[in-house]
């Protein structure tokens, strides 16, 4: 394979983003494969990757306060006409009040909206102890309905969504329609997660949506619990590590959980 030794080469711009975790499943693919075939870039890589993991040194890493976290919310509300807190709720949590404040961002203009959409995603995939996998997985799922990335595949059918994922994932994600048990099918997409790509089932249960997150078993093993009102429940069968997020309430996702267990290959 030739590598392109250009120093000034246009795609180091995405560089940033993909090492902040901005860029979709899709982007990343095609960035990662872009870095395998230019050397400038891959030294780039390298570059940003070490300062990265200078800056997160203890005594160096600083988290922004609330307030700034408000203000920047406030600022985007009122450039619209809209109004905004600025001070966040006492007891309320980052995640629920960046939540909230998305809310109505629909009916906002397209570029402004995905301004918004890529603040949140810094702040929502930056998580305080910065390696903790439910946080990443709750903020995956948060960040799909933010950025309107719900599905790459929409569609009810198992038949076209499993398919789907030939060729991106290096494994083949059992897909199963639980439409019969009150969690129909809506699609699938491609995630990245704990520094892979990895697959997510979307199903819905009336007006709550559930990311089921897979991929091959590794070492750590899945948990349940909560934060900031999403649930999580996570398992592993057949070789894979499967991770549901919705919020739901806790006994609605067992009973997600339990169904598809129950009907994946074991």
């Amino acid at each position: 394979m030739t590598r392109q030794t250009d120093p000034h080469c246009p795609e180091t711009a995405l560089l940033h983003a993909l090492v902040d975790g901005e860029l979709d499943a899709a982007n990343v693919l095609r960035c990662e494969d872009h870095i395998a075939r230019c050397a400038a870039c891959t030294a780039e890589l390298d570059q940003l990757r070490a300062l990265r993991a200078g800056l997160a040194r203890d005594g160096v890493a600083w988290r922004a306060p609330d307030d700034l976290r408000a203000r920047i919310i406030a600022s985007l509300a009122q450039e619209e006409g809209r109004t905004a807190p600025t001070r966040p709720a006492a007891g309320r949590g980052w995640l629920s009040r960046l939540r909230e404040a998305a809310q109505g961002w629909a009916m906002v203009p397209s570029g402004l909206a995905i301004a918004a959409s890529l603040a949140l995603a810094v702040m929502i995939t930056r998580p305080d102890d910065g390696g903790d996998l439910s946080k990443q997985l709750v903020a995956g799922h948060v960040r799909s309905l933010l950025a309107s990335h719900l599905t790459d595949v929409q569609t009810s059918d198992q038949h076209t969504v499993k398919p789907w994922f030939l060729g991106k994932i290096d494994f083949s994600p059992p897909v199963i329609d639980l439409a019969d048990q009150g969690f129909p099918l809506v699609g699938g997409r491609l995630d990245y997660v704990d520094n892979r790509v990895v697959a997510a089932l979307i199903y819905k249960r009336h007006k709550h949506v559930i990311n089921l997150f897979l991929w091959p078993s590794g070492h750590q093993g899945p948990k349940s619990g909560a934060i900031e009102g999403y649930n999580f429940m996570g398992w592993q069968q057949a070789g894979l590590t499967f991770w549901a997020v919705s919020d739901l309430n806790a006994v609605e996702l067992k009973e997600f959980r339990d169904d598809f267990a129950e009907r994946a290959p074991r």
